[in-house]
């Protein structure tokens, strides 16, 4: 890299950092961490003028009556609000604890439960909200402007999100990236970390794709724009997390469904504290203040925190690399796969043929080189995907394509044109040699069977009605196909089975390449067809995951237990079908996002714990001995605490990686 050419631009501050700063200027900027500041401002001011006897009751009391009021009114209009629908809240339940605390003369310990409910409430929403940042900051990395290039040359700045599809925008050194596209003109290095999580800059040159928000380097590039704005990897990104944060996983209904019995229970519970030992000559005020507390520890508060945040912090973990999960459904079932079914075409491979063999027949007089040659001219005006095949392999050979005349193509036979006053056809082997019979078709006909046994498509090469040579073809196996298999493989307990409408033969030469068995290769496939080897799997108490990216591929993807799509080169149905999307096309990522959903099942599982030793331990502390209203108050919001932050530990780029390390 030409470093002398240009100084290196100054980097922006790092993403992580640029974070953190807008979280410490956003606390304030939540309602709850504004009521709760000034109920505490409010305690805190009352607490030494009652304590010390410096100010009379008519000073601090007040005091502690707006602090109530300051650190209550929220969940005191949420509860009342949910039990005009019929439903019992525990925020209803706090208040009515501090109050009655308050009634028996407890009004220091009543506003005390205020404060730390109001502070827990305020660290929850703070909890939420960088969820959402870390989903929705992405959407800040992309910049406001790009620099638009006319036809004509001419330049002019305008908002990235009026930018469409096919226009073409100039990125200068240390600028970012204003769309998602193709560099049309130009070399650089982009650092791509904000997208990918590639540590280093990746080279970029004409050809290679770029998204939006990426950070160019010392080179000046020219994009063609490929996606709209609201199209971007990160648009794409934001709106299906938002959308999934929106959704409840299994485990979180069940708790709610729960929850609203065991909180009419928690009532006639309290009721039987306060009134049963009062019957025996308990003294009043000591009966309601263990039932005030009761009340308080009991509260399922932290059980219902126990599930969303780990589903959602592992949702836009997942998303930030690459990965849409879209509910928190979905992000529940991943981890309870335990088979997985893979298609072959654009899903193990890249869905792109590429020449494997070029096989000269003895006696044309042609070496490789110049067999690839004649063909790739005669398929040079061509748009089949065969035939861009053939002229990509012969420019990567940096062969000399000649100039052809009086081209024609017939679908389903091949291609013919005139080069050098020679008469060349490419195309299908049976279709050209229909009506050849001598000792060079023969030959021809053994060497196409030979390539298409071992899974290639064979295509004939003649120059003026004698054949001349056979390329084989064949799809390119996805770089990370292999490991992925083998990974995914390690956590199911099971190889993945390989459901394909290919040929026998091919399936059996790609399920080789990437280590599935033979009895696990079901080729020849129609979508109903893999729809019912989807359900004989299932049938026998399978959790099935399929991974396609076709038309073909929907109907498996929607009868599956959990279904991936490949996004790029994805149909828009399957994509619409599919549970998950992988945006970028890393096979690999699969392995990863099970991963992270089964540490997400296993926070879900921990804080299920922390929450049942805390209220079983504060219970049974305030029913067996004295608990101090203040202590359970401290202990109940505690535990709630330290559940919703145990939950957002998948935030962090960590927990990535360690369901990378998981998944080899």
């Amino acid at each position: 890299m030409p470093s002398d050419l240009l100084q290196r631009p100054e980097r922006p501050a790092p993403a992580a950092s640029r974070t953190a700063q807008k979280r410490r200027t956003q606390v304030f900027a939540l309602a709850e961490a504004r009521w709760a500041a000034a109920a505490l401002v409010l305690f805190l001011i009352a607490l030494p003028l009652q304590l010390t006897g410096a100010a009379p009751t008519w000073v601090w009391g007040p005091l502690y009556a707006a602090a109530y009021v300051t650190g209550g009114w929220e969940p005191a209009w949420a509860g009342l609000t949910a039990l005009r629908e019929k439903t019992l809240d525990v925020d209803l339940l706090m208040i009515v604890a501090a109050i009655g605390a308050a009634s028996i003369g407890q009004v220091m310990d009543g506003a005390l439960l205020i404060v730390i409910f109001a502070t827990s409430g305020a660290l929850e929403a703070l909890a939420t909200a960088r969820t959402q940042d870390a989903v929705r900051g992405l959407l800040h990395l992309a910049p406001a402007s790009a620099t638009r290039v006319a036809d004509d040359g001419s330049e002019s700045t305008v908002a990235t999100e009026v930018l469409v599809v096919g226009d073409t925008i100039l990125v200068r050194p240390g600028e970012r990236v204003g769309a998602d596209g193709r560099v049309v003109d130009g070399a650089s290095e982009v650092d791509q970390a904000t997208i990918t999580g590639e540590p280093l800059p990746v080279a970029k040159e004409t050809g290679d794709e770029v998204y939006a928000g990426t950070l160019n380097g010392t080179g000046a590039l020219r994009v063609k724009v490929e996606r709209d704005a609201s199209d971007s990897v990160v648009a794409r990104i934001v709106a299906m997390v938002e959308e999934a944060s929106k959704t409840k996983a299994p485990t979180q209904l069940f708790i709610e469904k729960v929850e609203q019995r065991y909180s009419l229970g928690m009532v006639f519970a309290t009721l039987a504290v306060f009134l049963i030992p009062l019957a025996f000559g308990a003294d009043l005020t000591v009966s309601l203040l263990r039932a005030m507390t009761f009340m308080i520890v009991a509260s399922p508060c932290a059980v219902v925190l126990a599930t969303m945040p780990p589903l959602l912090s592992a949702i836009a973990n997942a998303g930030r690399h690459g990965v849409l999960v879209k509910s928190a459904v979905v992000m529940e079932r991943l981890g309870q796969v335990d088979a997985v079914a893979l298609d072959k075409t654009g899903t193990l491979t890249e869905g792109t043929p590429r020449v494997t063999d070029i096989r000269p027949l003895t006696g044309s007089g042609l070496a490789e080189d110049a067999l690839l040659a004649l063909a790739a001219a005669a398929e040079h005006p061509s748009e089949h995907p065969l035939a861009r095949a053939v002229v990509d392999a012969a420019r990567t050979r940096g062969l000399a394509i000649a100039d052809t005349r009086d081209f024609t193509s017939a679908p389903g036979v091949g291609v013919t044109a005139t080069i050098d006053g020679h008469t060349l056809a490419v195309g299908a082997p049976a279709r050209l040699l229909a009506d050849n019979d001598d000792t060079l078709a023969a030959r021809a006909a053994e060497v196409a069977a030979e390539l298409e046994h071992g899974g290639r498509t064979a295509v004939l090469v003649l120059r003026d009605s004698v054949p001349v040579g056979v390329l084989g073809m064949a799809d390119r196996l996805r770089a990370d196909a292999a490991t992925t298999v083998a990974s995914l493989a390690i956590l199911t307990g099971s190889t993945p089975m390989l459901v394909t409408g290919d040929n026998p033969r091919a399936a059996a030469r790609l399920a080789a390449e990437v280590g599935i068995t033979a009895d696990d290769v079901h080729a020849g496939l129609l979508p109903q067809d893999k729809v019912e080897a989807v359900r004989r799997l299932e049938s026998r108490g399978r959790k099935v995951l399929v991974i396609g990216d076709g038309v073909n591929d929907a109907p498996a993807l929607a009868a599956a237990h959990t279904g991936i799509a490949l996004g790029r080169a994805g149909s828009d149905l399957a994509l619409e079908t599919a549970d998950a999307v992988i945006v970028r096309d890393e096979l690999a990522t699969v392995p990863k996002v099970i991963a992270l959903s089964r540490a997400a099942r296993r926070l879900v599982v921990q804080n299920l714990v922390i929450a049942a030793v805390f209220i079983s331990s504060l219970v049974i502390w305030d029913l067996m001995g004295h608990l101090p209203l203040p202590l359970g108050v401290l202990g109940h919001e505690g535990s709630t605490v330290i559940v919703g932050l145990n939950g957002l530990r998948l935030l962090r780029d960590g927990a990535w990686d360690r369901a990378a390390q998981d998944a080899r």
